[in-house]
């Protein structure tokens, strides 16, 4: 049995280490920044989402000049001046805590210069109109904003650089989705590597203090609002089933998609013309993207949140073939190697597979299967079931459908896995091969 602390030494040492507060007042000072960077995040991304849509409405020819255009652009950029702030980011913030990083190698994946650099061209990318999200960027911004914090940390602080990277990664999350418990699943899901980073009390302080200053500007709402969950029963049992399946079966294809063209190791004519002319390989993805967006007629631009809204309101006239288009336009989006996120994404596509489920066998209250959806997608593409079942289950207006969130989210992660690798911890070990010792 391990031997108690002495009492009175212990609560000497609480109050009157200077080191020891000043460390905890500087890392939650930094989680409070870093938070509050995700909220101005969120206001640029929101306020370019709506600029593109006012300009595809008013010209509707105009995607598929702007879209190609704007898309070769990012990717020159992103790859002259920063290339560590291309895709999600949450491959990036995984790859800096690997232990095989060296703390002068980390700014290769997260700095304050790669958040700026991510902030303007994820902004740009949903003003182009490509189909991405603003949840992963936030990781690796409120990252590389947390990270900073290390120049002002007293000597012989307790508090890691893994630490600080952990926390600003999982308050990125909580930011981004208002949910402070989301981030600190999401810290332990996908971002812990070691035992004593999921316990400590100071990162999940500063985890939640980086959620709530989202929650202070934007009041306590969700991304796509809250949906309204009628009670059901047994009817729910087989719909629910199949809607865990089919979101398992379409997330761990579109993980493993993904995996295997930003690899570009399949030897195929794209990826060889990806490897060689990157820039135009872009344009001919926007050029793609703005084609489906037209076909569409508009829903798969952007993050999705138009159209899951509708289907959500129940007065949605959404494409059937929106699932396939939209799954289309993120592969075409993240291949293209632009600065963005999936999660957005992938839970307008979940919530549109649970939509076309409910219309299928005929069950009466679509939200439900739309929210199961949600939840079964975005846990087959992560396989962070946890995660996706508690950002899903807080825009659940009650609980009585906590259970069911949490069995589609298991379910469809556990499908997932037979069909792809976690698409994350593959795109990390991609990030690592950008090392210079590593070639």
């Amino acid at each position: 049995m391990r031997p108690q602390p002495p009492i009175f030494p212990t609560i000497k040492q609480e109050i009157f280490d200077w080191r020891l507060w000043t460390g905890r007042a500087v890392v939650l000072a930094f989680a409070a920044l870093a938070g509050l960077t995700v909220v101005v995040f969120t206001w640029m991304t929101e306020h370019a989402a709506a600029y593109f849509s006012s300009f595809e409405k008013s010209f509707w020819w105009g995607p598929l000049l702007l879209t190609p255009v704007c898309t070769a652009a990012i990717v020159w950029l992103t790859r002259r001046y920063a290339p560590g702030a291309a895709g999600s980011g949450i491959p990036q913030v995984m790859a800096a805590i690997e232990p095989e990083v060296p703390k002068n190698s980390r700014h290769i994946f997260v700095s304050l210069k790669l958040s700026v650099i991510k902030m303007l061209l994820t902004t740009w990318g949903l003003l182009a109109g490509l189909s991405l999200g603003r949840e992963g960027p936030s990781v690796q911004i409120a990252a590389g904003v947390m990270h900073n914090a290390r120049r002002w940390l007293p000597a012989r602080s307790q508090v890691s650089d893994n630490g600080l990277l952990v926390a600003g990664g999982a308050a990125g999350i909580a930011a981004a989705f208002n949910t402070p418990l989301g981030g600190v699943m999401f810290a332990i899901e996908e971002l812990s590597r070691k035992p004593e980073n999921r316990s400590n009390g100071l990162i999940v302080a500063a985890i939640v203090l980086g959620g709530l200053m989202s929650v202070s500007v934007y009041g306590n709402i969700t991304y796509f609002g809250v949906i309204q969950v009628q009670n059901f029963g047994w009817a729910l049992l087989l719909p629910g089933l199949l809607v865990a399946v089919c979101t398992g079966v379409a997330g761990g294809l579109f993980a493993r998609l993904l995996i295997i063209s930003l690899a570009g190791v399949s030897g195929d004519w794209f990826s060889r013309w990806r490897r060689k002319a990157p820039v135009r390989f872009a344009a001919a993805c926007g050029l793609a993207v703005a084609v489906l967006g037209l076909a569409s007629h508009g829903d798969t631009f952007g993050s999705g949140y138009d159209p899951t809204r509708a289907m959500l309101d129940g007065d949605g006239d959404a494409s059937p073939l929106y699932v396939l288009l939209k799954f289309m336009a993120t592969w075409i989006t993240t291949w293209a190697g632009v600065p963005g996120g999936l999660f957005a994404p992938a839970l307008a596509i979940g919530g549109a597979m649970g939509n076309d489920i409910a219309q299928l066998t005929g069950y009466v209250n679509a939200p439900t299967l739309i929210a199961l959806g949600m939840a079964g997608f975005l846990a087959a593409v992560t396989q962070a079931p946890l995660t996706a079942f508690i950002i899903v289950m807080e825009m659940v207006s009650g609980h009585a459908l906590v259970l069911s969130l949490m069995s589609s989210a298991l379910i469809a992660s556990g499908v997932s896995r037979l069909i792809s690798a976690p698409l994350y911890t593959a795109l990390a070990e991609l990030q690592l091969q950008r090392l210079p010792t590593r070639g």
